[in-house]
């Protein structure tokens, strides 16, 4: 980007010459011209950087695979994991102190069921069978 700042710097250095030659009364439009290539430039190095990250996601969905989210990390999943049973004892001695087994199944069963989520949430195709996964080398026979 070096070179766009040199034509930048060469931009305003010509705008700040022709403001001195043609005087005040020209110095708005001056401005609005200068600020309106600068606009120009803006526009196109968000539309290439729109562009790049367009193409890097449909490179992620023609290959079939998931881009990673920034929360998507090993500590998450696994923290979440740790968190959740470490919350599952005093969650269960209330269960259990207040409806016996009843108390102690359904809390489980809420455990089991939001670390589910989450698992899914992380990896939409894990509990996906077989059949969505279909190999290159099966014949037109088995599809």
């Amino acid at each position: 980007m070096d070179a766009r700042d040199a034509d930048l710097k060469k931009e305003l250095d010509a705008t700040l010459q022709a403001r001195r030659e043609l005087g005040e009364e020209y110095e708005s439009a001056l401005v609005d011209s200068f600020l309106e290539k600068v606009d120009q430039r803006i526009d196109g190095a968000v539309e290439r950087r729109v562009r790049r990250q367009l193409a890097e996601q449909q490179m992620v969905v023609a290959r079939g695979a998931r881009k990673p989210s920034p929360t998507d990390s090993w500590g998450e999943r696994y923290g979440f994991g740790i968190v959740s049973l470490v919350l599952a004892v005093p969650l269960s001695a209330i269960g259990a102190g207040v409806s016996h087994l009843p108390g102690l199944l359904v809390t489980w069963v809420g455990i089991v069921g939001v670390n589910a989520f989450q698992a899914v949430r992380t990896n939409p195709e894990l509990f996906r069978g077989r059949r969505h996964h279909k190999s290159e080398q099966d014949s037109e026979w088995e599809r």
